[in-house]
């Protein structure tokens, strides 16, 4: 009898270190956590639109090697006649990568708000509305814990007050640190 307890305890012994072991490796086989920022040049209202620069940062949480979940954040600028314009925008949803030993492309969805305003002589009018994006980039590692995210196009929906905008693009590129 007492034989068989401890054969069950060394199966179940070696079972829970399989687990752990394969745990930890499944963790160690991608970045938890990654953070971007960088650079992003936006073509907001399509052709007959204009072009602004700004800043991207985003945070992703990595649940598995190719699955995220993403929280993105951005403001573009642009200054014409006097007129000084602004837009924000902060979405969030989930990120697939198909990860590779030295490059990581990547397709996200996200979902958000935006806040646009403009102003001229300290008079201005701003909006808020829902804010959509769909893309995808290419990261290329360059140690360990950096990469260079070598672009990062997305094309933007914005809807407010009736009025829904679909013609408005950013391309973004940077620098991910990985933990």
């Amino acid at each position: 009898m007492r034989y068989i307890s401890v054969h069950k305890s060394v199966v179940f012994l070696a079972i829970l270190c399989t687990s752990f072991f394969s745990v930890a490796a499944e963790i160690q086989d991608h970045p938890k956590a990654e953070f971007f920022g960088g650079y992003q040049f936006s073509r907001i209202g399509g052709s007959g639109g204009v072009n602004a620069n700004g800043w991207n940062m985003a945070v992703t949480g990595n649940v598995t090697r190719w699955f995220g979940v993403t929280s993105d954040f951005s403001g573009a600028y642009k200054s014409i006649g006097g007129i000084d314009a602004k837009a924000y925008t902060y979405t969030f949803g989930p990120t697939l990568s198909a990860r590779g030993e030295h490059v990581t492309p990547f397709a996200h969805v996200l979902f958000g708000g935006f806040h646009a305003s403009a102003g001229f002589q300290g008079l201005g009018e701003s909006i808020n509305g829902f804010a959509m994006m769909v893309g995808g980039g290419v990261d290329v590692k360059v140690t360990p814990h950096i990469a260079v995210r070598v672009i990062q196009p997305d094309w933007i929906l914005w809807k407010a007050r009736g009025i829904t905008e679909k013609a408005n693009a950013r391309i973004s590129t940077g620098v991910v640190f990985r933990f």
